[in-house]
């Protein structure tokens, strides 16, 4: 007995011993983002053994091969939760670690407007992008998820990150060189954490300014929008995943969501299929002549039928007619919207995987959405070649950019984020949107030796200069990210001596040689910005201006607004203004104006309405001064 004993002790020490180094070998091959021999969550054969196939050199995997031969090579290897998992795309919120990830075979992940990571900061949101990347990779067929943020005017959701105005902005300075430069500083900022999708730009085409989505337009004119689609070109590259710095670009959101009734937010454009084509159609044509990658649906209605189940203009016209073989993308809940009922049904699913919709935004509900399409297929109601198609599109896109061969973020991009050739790309895409409207006796440009009073709440405030987009969904004001404010601006232009600031516009004198107004918008996004009649300056301002005029000094307005205010009951009273729109973190390029550094060469992307009832422009479409 002692000898069986101590016999069976050593052996059982050596199985602990066994068991222990196949335990570090798991870890270590987890910890390093491969795949572990078994799937804690399935069971099933280790990825490498399951990517094969029992290949020892599976083709998909063979990043030599031409994308269409390794997605044929990949496709017939896929389950169906394999495809499934593709299909869904899922806020990082409901992921409340990264295990659902490898466990439902998640095809992307998105951080929406308010799901930035704890710490906010290039580095932060690299460890979320590899942790979730990192978990995609321990699925049996190690496809890599696709990461979507909303980098509408630069990363705006990374603290530290160059903000650019906003699309109104860059529709005012009309360059579509300039705007295909912002496109690719922004894919740089966002590729340096290792996120690979964008969800913009809006090609929206924008006629209503009480639309609170109206900042996110480049103008009123399809034309002028379509030429602005050269920031397709900036983000993707001009070949998609030919530089590690290229990123996946979404037109959004398809199609007529700046028509409809009144401006409001998910409403109805009701108008003709000619109108619809012709102002609405036309920049997701342009779009997709620049091979963008991915389009997203609008939560509008077109004449009471709700875009995200509508065939015959995703699948018939988008993806036949206009020839876009990209993947379409939900928004946010949208598909919930079909059925015209609470939550996501059957009915929903059913209704947008069959219309055309290739990827679906949940965001939450994963585990509902895809068991409800699990049925939908097992029960034939969506045809198993519509699966084959979306997951296609899908494979292509990450293929195309690089995903298998490149999956995890490349620190050496770090250093371009808030850099210093970003920013001065910036200040010139804000010195460069300025729109000159006022300017009685050349109080503009202003002498650098003037004695020159600054007043406002939007003078001194990063997040308000921002706007919506910007370190959350709706912003926020305050210093929210580094930056230059536009009083920073003025003070570093002239002499910072003669300058004096003034929240309220208290202590002003006539001993001043001028009064600078920084008034207008505070931060919005859609929604909450949705308003009833044109917006107007608000009892702040209008006590600013009271105390800035009652000195007898010339008052320069500069206003900053994602768009045209109602201003006409004022405009006699001032000398100059500017329309600055949105400007993001640069101020100094508002500076930049101000002093004649450069001049004013924007124009209105949106004609100026004489008020909130009229039908008279107070400044036509294309409106501009210059010195």
């Amino acid at each position: 007995m002692p000898e069986f004993a101590t016999r069976r002790a050593v052996i059982a020490a050596a199985v602990v011993v066994a068991i222990g180094v196949i335990v570090i070998y798991l870890i270590a091959r987890t910890d390093d983002g491969a795949n572990p021999v078994v799937d804690s969550a399935t069971g099933e054969p280790s990825a490498s053994d399951a990517a094969s196939g029992g290949d020892d050199d599976p083709a998909y995997l063979d990043g030599s091969l031409p994308v269409e031969q390794r997605v044929d090579d990949l496709l017939p290897r896929m389950s169906l939760d394999d495809k499934l998992g593709q299909l869904t795309l899922v806020d990082s919120t409901a992921l409340f670690d990264s295990t659902p990830v490898t466990e439902y075979r998640l095809g992307a992940v998105l951080s929406g407007g308010g799901s930035a990571p704890p710490d906010p900061s290039v580095d932060g949101w690299t460890d979320t992008y590899n942790r979730y990347q990192r978990r995609a990779l321990a699925t049996p067929l190690e496809i890599p998820i696709i990461y979507g943020v909303d980098a509408v005017h630069g990363f705006g959701l990374m603290r530290g990150a160059t903000v650019f105005p906003h699309n109104i902005g860059l529709g005012a300075a009309d360059d579509p060189d300039l705007v295909e430069r912002v496109g690719a500083a922004t894919a740089t900022e966002v590729a340096a954490t290792g996120i690979d999708w964008s969800f913009s730009p809006c090609v929206c085409v924008a006629r209503d300014i009480r639309w609170g989505r109206s900042y996110e337009s480049f103008s009123e004119d399809p034309d002028r929008v379509s030429a602005m689609t050269s920031v397709i070109t900036g983000l993707q590259g001009s070949d998609l995943g030919a530089e590690p710095t290229s990123i996946l670009a979404t037109a959004k959101h398809y199609v007529g969501d700046g028509g409809t009734s009144g401006g409001d937010d998910q409403g109805d454009t009701q108008i003709s299929e000619e109108e619809l084509r012709e102002i609405h159609l036309a920049p997701f044509e342009a779009a997709v002549e620049r091979d963008v990658g991915s389009v997203m649906v609008s939560f509008s209605s077109w004449n009471g039928d709700e875009l995200h189940g509508h065939e015959y203009l995703i699948t018939d016209v988008l993806k036949e007619e206009l020839g876009f073989d990209g993947f379409v993308v939900s928004d946010w809940g949208g598909v919930d919207q079909i059925d015209g009922l609470q939550g996501l049904s059957a009915d929903d699913v059913r209704a947008a995987i069959n219309a055309g919709i290739d990827m679906v935004m949940v965001p939450l509900a994963y585990e509902s959405f895809i068991s409800l399409l699990r049925a939908e297929v097992e029960s034939g109601a969506v045809p198993m070649e519509r699966i084959d198609d979306a997951v296609r599109r899908i494979l292509t896109a990450k293929f195309e950019l690089g995903l298998f061969e490149r999956p995890l973020a490349d620190p050496s991009l770090e250093p371009e984020v808030g850099s210093d050739e970003h920013r001065e790309l910036a200040r010139e895409a804000v010195a460069r949107s300025l729109v000159l409207l006022k300017n009685d006796g050349d109080v503009l440009p202003l002498d650098t030796g003037a004695r020159i009073f600054v007043a406002g709440k939007n003078a001194d405030d990063i997040g308000n200069q921002s706007g919506g987009w910007t370190m959350g969904w709706q912003g926020a004001s305050g210093h929210v990210t580094p930056g230059t404010t536009i009083v920073d601006g003025i003070r570093d232009a002239a002499d910072a001596a003669t300058v004096e600031y003034s929240l309220d516009g208290s202590g002003i004198d006539d001993s001043f040689d001028v009064a600078v107004a920084v008034l207008g918008e505070t931060p919005y996004a859609e929604f909450e910005g949705d308003r009833v009649t044109v917006p107007a300056l608000d009892d702040e301002d209008r006590a600013v201006l009271d105390r800035l005029q009652g000195a007898g000094v010339p008052v320069v307005v500069v206003l900053v607004s994602g768009r045209p205010m109602d201003v006409a009951g004022q405009i006699d009273e001032w000398d100059a203004l500017v329309a600055a729109w949105l400007p993001g973190t640069e101020g100094a390029g508002v500076a930049d104006v101000l002093f004649g550094t450069v001049p004013p060469t924007g124009t209105l992307p949106m004609t100026w309405p004489a008020s909130g009832d009229s039908q008279e422009p107070l400044f036509p479409y294309d409106f501009g001064l210059t010195y």
